[in-house]
C-alpha cells in the first residue's frame, strides 16, 4: 500500500554517481512503512562538486541520507560532527541534521561485522583476510577486522601509494599490502573481500583470479545486484563458499535507519524486501 506524502514527509536520499542501480531505496522504503515513520527514499545522481551543497541543504531541511561511490571520502570532510568511524575510516556514508549541524557516521564498518558474522556463522577472529581495494568500503572493512582481532590482513589495490596511504591510516604493521598482484599468488586465505567496484558494470574483470591463490576459505564481494555477480560466480566454480553485498546492503541500511529514526530497524522487512526484488 502507498503510503502519503505531504509536506512534513522526511526525505531521505541517496547521493553517489552511479545510483541508479541501487536497490537501497526498496528496502529503505518498505523499513519506513513497516516501522511507521513519514519518510521517503529517493537516489539523487550528483557529482564531487555538489555534494557539500546537497548534504548541507538536505540536512539543514530535516532530510538526512546515505552516500555512496565514488563520495564516501569526500562525505567525511562535508560533515562537522564525525563519528568515531568516520574519523577512523576517512569515510562517511551516512549523514543528518542535528542542533543546526551535518552529523555523519559510517554504518559501513558495523554493517560489514553483522553480514560478516552471518556469512561466516562466527567471528573473524584469528582468520587469515585478503581485501582488495582501498576506497571507502575497504576503509570500513579494514577498521571492522581489526576491531573483530582477525590474526592477519592482506591489503591489494591496483594503485600501491593509495593501498599504503590507506594501510597506514587505518592498520599500520596489522594490514601487509601486496604490490605487485603477484605477491599474491599462492596465498592462503580464510577470507577473501571484493571492496572494489569491479562488477558494478557489465564486462567489469574479475577484482582476483582466485586460481593464483593455494587456498581460499570463503568470499565476500561487496558488489550486489539482481542477481550472481561474477566474483560470487567464480569463487562458487571453485567450490569456496560465496556471497555477495546484500546481505551487507540490508545491515548498514538498518544502521542508517537507526542513525535517522532513533529506533531499531526491521531487519527481516529489510531483507524480506531486497529478496522479493530480487527474486527470478
Amino acid at each position: 500500500m502507498s503510503r502519503l506524502i505531504s509536506s512534513s514527509t522526511r526525505v531521505v536520499a541517496l547521493l553517489g554517481d552511479p545510483v541508479s542501480h541501487s536497490l537501497s531505496p526498496i528496502i529503505q522504503n518498505a523499513a519506513f512503512t513497516a516501522a511507521g515513520v513519514d519518510g521517503v527514499y529517493v537516489t539523487l545522481r550528483c557529482d564531487r562538486e555538489r555534494l557539500p551543497a546537497l548534504m548541507e541543504v538536505i540536512a539543514h531541511g530535516g532530510g538526512c541520507g546515505n552516500v555512496t561511490l565514488p563520495h564516501k571520502e569526500r562525505a567525511a570532510a562535508v560533515v562537522k560532527l564525525p563519528s568515531e568511524a568516520v574519523r577512523r575510516t576517512g569515510a562517511c556514508n551516512t549523514f543528518w541534521g542535528e542542533r543546526g549541524q551535518t552529523r555523519g557516521d559510517n554504518t559501513d564498518v558495523e554493517g560489514f561485522r553483522r553480514a560478516l558474522e552471518r556469512f561466516l556463522g562466527r567471528s573473524p577472529r584469528e582468520r587469515r583476510v585478503l581485501v582488495l581495494g582501498a576506497g571507502g568500503a575497504a576503509r570500513a572493512v579494514l577498521l571492522a577486522l581489526i576491531d573483530e582481532g582477525v590474526r592477519e590482513i592482506t591489503l591489494y589495490n591496483r594503485t600501491v601509494d593509495r593501498a599504503r596511504a590507506v594501510s597506514r591510516r587505518i592498520g599500520g604493521e596489522r594490514v601487509r599490502v601486496a604490490h605487485p598482484v603477484e605477491e599474491l599468488n599462492g596465498g592462503q586465505f580464510d577470507l577473501v573481500v571484493n571492496a572494489t567496484r569491479l562488477g558494478l558494470e557489465p564486462g567489469d574483470p574479475l577484482p582476483l583470479e582466485l586460481s593464483c591463490l593455494e587456498r581460499v576459505g570463503a568470499v565476500l564481494d561487496l558488489i550486489y545486484g539482481d542477481s550472481e555477480t561474477p566474483f560470487v560466480r567464480a569463487a562458487r566454480e571453485f567450490g569456496v563458499p560465496a556471497a555477495d553485498g546484500g546481505e551487507m546492503l540490508v545491515q548498514q541500511g538498518a544502521a542508517s535507519f537507526e542513525r535517522w529514526w532513533g529506533r531499531e530497524a526491521p531487519v527481516d522487512v529489510m531483507r524480506a524486501a531486497l529478496e522479493a526484488r530480487r527474486r527470478p
